[in-house]
């Protein structure tokens, strides 16, 4: 899989663990520790996919969602959501919101690995 990915979350062991195995797997990763970061990064970097959580310390990950979407040149880009909560209302929010997917903490990267390949086969075309 040769891929960018960017993972944002602001505990940096899940981040050095995707990066790990992104990297493994043939990705370029990107990490981001907050929504501001990760925007920041979205805007320079374009990149294939997003892992992102929930939790973040300053703009949620509901937001970075929903403004990731409003705009037309990251709006195909596929995210999928990375997070401890496991309630059916943050699940069926974020995918309102234009999440692809939603994976709960604590996760199996071969299985989260597995999921963005399917992701970015379906995905389509950057804008």
């Amino acid at each position: 899989m040769s891929a960018t990915e960017l993972c944002v979350d602001d505990e940096g062991d899940v981040t050095a663990l995707l990066r790990f195995h992104l990297s493994r797997a043939g990705c370029r990763v990107f990490t981001a520790a907050s929504g501001r970061q990760a925007l920041e990064i979205v805007a320079k970097e374009t990149p294939d996919l997003v892992l992102l959580d929930l939790m973040l310390p300053d703009i949620d990950g509901f937001g970075v969602c929903e403004i990731l979407r409003s705009k037309s040149e990251t709006a195909r880009i596929p995210i999928v959501i990375l997070s401890a909560w496991t309630t059916n209302d943050a699940r069926n929010l974020g995918l309102e919101l234009g999440a692809l997917d939603f994976i709960t903490k604590p996760f199996v990267p071969r299985d989260v690995l597995r999921r963005i390949e399917q992701l970015l086969e379906g995905a389509p075309a950057k804008a």
